[in-house]
């Protein structure tokens, strides 16, 4: 326990040092991990191949894991370093001005913290004579109760002035003792805390980081976060526009960045406005974390995001032309993952794709959902190579789950809740593209895929539309919840589609319609929902709609009006005004109900889709090779 001597003495400056001591050892070892990487690592992959190499990679990776967790630890004793100095501050001032009071007084303050004072003549009321001199004593503090002291009389409470003899110094040195308890109360109790906190820094013997371990420094990384509240947290400007986010940051000092990338990477890495190499690091420190935070979990959601978080630092440690930028990652909803080919601060042309149905963290993404991405930069700097792209694969919402085998239901979780949800997500991110790019006038592209063109079409329907976006791009939409081109606020020819002919997402019926197909659907739709769901998600709606139609139920050529569809008017109808670009018809329903509506970034699939997109992404949208609308 510390006593008040110990609390006025202490020099909180030597807890600032010792912080310094350990933000050096985690700085070097953020150093050398990426020495590792850059120098060793990436270079022995690209020129070596065999048993021989793969071995030695193995072992570089295991460095690599070694050193990220000396750079988490180390960060988070820093932290937790500066937080009890910052918290001890407090009480220390208050003890010193307590001290102060007292001498100025001329009390004395006891070693155990008792404060005698001396006798005194109680001052007279009511201009009746003083009476004789009261005795001097000692008070001690009571910091640690809760009930009123007892006044002179014995009654509770301060008895009138004038009206006994009673000490006027009694009274302040009760204060004083009273202050001086609470100051040594507080401290012993950031004492206690941080002294629990620091005890669980501390790593098993042996070189080997387990995911048991990074399970054990997630723990630790909760445990200082909690305790820098106070210190770190209350500063960070979650509630800011990203522009002024960025500027907060710009006027951080190196120490307070290195300190908050340490304690809040996941607060850092999604914080819309942060530069993109930062999010980066601040990610890649962070997935670790999350990953260790899942192993162990028994239930399936947990078992699924986790396989996909491994999979995505399987991908971030891979050499990658464009490099991969993680510039978000998170355990919420059905997980949230942001990723770049590129880096889109320094980009000339940036695109941000928000992918739709049945999409979630999970291996299926970091397989397929982001090569879409890596396509598209390829793409563009296959149109012009000096393009400078950043393709951006933007999950940082919920997309619709579908996964029953009836077919109502796989329409009705075909709601816009979910892209409500996800447009405002967007447009911040979107606005955090626009202040963190450090050229005059970068080319900024917004697309959206199956559901996920609704997302962005709603988003580009919000006040101001998508902050910095000069062109939208729709591929396998079942609508935007507009009925024109011209409400998605950059001008109809500015707004590109591409719609596979045998893709039935884009052709799904209106709301009312699929009601009236499911109703009458309890046989064929149904048992084409079954077949369809072997192949995912989206397959279950598509073959659900399939069988409806096969089965003779309705077809989509009985529609009340063509040009509406699931979501409102067609994009790719004549009606919504929007330029539709050539892609390929894909195979037929009955040849593979999914592939229509999966190909449109992959050149070996669809040989005009992914060609087209990268044309627009690059600002070249006027060549494209043009398809009649609907």
């Amino acid at each position: 326990m510390l006593t008040w001597q110990q609390l006025r003495d202490l020099d909180c400056a030597e807890l600032d040092s010792a912080a310094d001591g350990w933000g050096k050892a985690s700085n070097r070892a953020d150093a050398a991990q990426d020495r590792v990487n850059a120098q060793m690592t990436a270079k022995l992959t690209a020129s070596q191949e065999g048993e021989a190499a793969r071995a030695a990679v193995g072992r570089l990776k295991d460095l690599n894991r070694n050193f990220a967790y000396i750079h988490t630890e180390c960060g988070l004793v820093r932290t937790s370093l500066n937080s009890l100095s910052f918290e001890l501050r407090t009480p220390q001032r208050n003890l010193k001005d307590a001290l102060e009071e007292a001498g100025t007084l001329g009390f004395t303050v006891n070693p155990d913290g008792s404060v005698s004072y001396p006798a005194a003549t109680p001052k007279s009321q009511f201009n009746l004579p003083p009476g004789p001199e009261a005795p001097g004593g000692s008070a001690n503090g009571r910091a640690y109760l809760l009930e009123p002291r007892p006044g002179p009389n014995g009654m509770l409470g301060t008895p009138t002035p004038g009206l006994l003899n009673a000490n006027p110094n009694q009274a302040k040195a009760e204060d004083i003792a009273d202050r001086i308890s609470r100051a040594l109360r507080d401290a012993n109790d950031i004492d206690g805390r941080f002294s629990r906190t620091l005890a669980k820094l501390k790593a098993e013997p042996g070189l080997k980081v387990s995911d048991a371990t990074w399970a054990d420094a997630a723990k630790d990384a909760a445990a200082v976060r909690e305790e820098a509240n106070k210190y770190l947290k209350a500063d960070i400007p979650v509630d800011k526009t990203p522009a002024e986010r960025k500027a907060w940051w710009t006027y951080l000092t190196q120490e307070q960045r290195e300190e908050l990338l340490a304690v809040y990477p996941d607060v850092i890495g999604n914080l819309d406005g942060i530069p993109s190499a930062v999010r980066d690091q601040a990610n890649r420190d962070n997935l670790p974390l999350l990953i260790g935070k899942l192993e162990g979990k028994d239930d399936e959601a947990s078992k699924t995001m986790l396989a996909g978080l491994q999979a995505i630092d399987t991908k971030l440690q891979e050499p990658s032309k464009p490099p991969l930028y993680l510039l978000g990652i998170g355990d919420q909803g059905n997980g949230r993952a942001i990723l770049s080919y590129g880096n889109p601060d320094t980009a000339k042309n940036v695109s941000a794709y928000v992918p739709g149905l049945g999409t979630k963290l999970n291996t299926d993404f970091a397989d397929g959902t982001l090569k879409r991405a890596k396509d598209t930069a390829r793409g563009a700097l296959g149109v012009d190579r000096e393009s400078n792209p950043a393709s951006i694969v933007w999950l940082g919402y919920d997309a619709p789950q579908l996964g029953t085998s009836d077919l109502m239901d796989n329409f009705d979780v075909m709601s816009r809740d979910n892209a409500e949800a996800g447009a405002p997500a967007y447009n911040e991110f979107m606005s955090g593209i626009s202040a963190t790019n450090e050229g005059k006038d970068p080319h900024i592209t917004a697309i959206g895929h199956s559901y996920g063109s609704l997302t962005v079409g709603l988003a580009a329907q919000e006040q101001g539309g998508i902050p910095g976006a000069d062109d939208i791009i729709l591929v396998g939409s079942p609508g935007t919840g507009a009925d024109s081109a011209d409400q998605l606020g950059v001008g109809k020819e500015h707004v590109y589609v591409g719609a596979a002919e045998n893709d039935l997402v884009t052709k799904l019926p209106t709301q009312n319609e699929a009601g009236g197909i499911g109703a009458g659907a309890a046989g064929g739709g149904s048992a084409g929902a079954v077949l369809g769901l072997s192949l995912g998600p989206v397959g279950g709606l598509l073959g659900g709609v399939g069988g409806a139609v096969a089965g003779g139920i309705a077809g989509y050529a009985a529609q009340d009006d063509p040009s509406k569809i699931y979501f409102g008017t067609d994009p790719a109808h004549k009606d919504f005004g929007a330029n539709r670009f050539r892609v390929d018809d894909g195979p037929t329903f009955s040849e593979d109900p999914m592939q229509a509506h999966s190909n449109y970034f992959d050149p070996d699939e669809d040989k005009y889709s992914p060609h087209n997109i990268a044309r627009v992404v690059v600002g070249q949208g006027e060549t494209v090779t043009r398809q009649q609308p609907r």
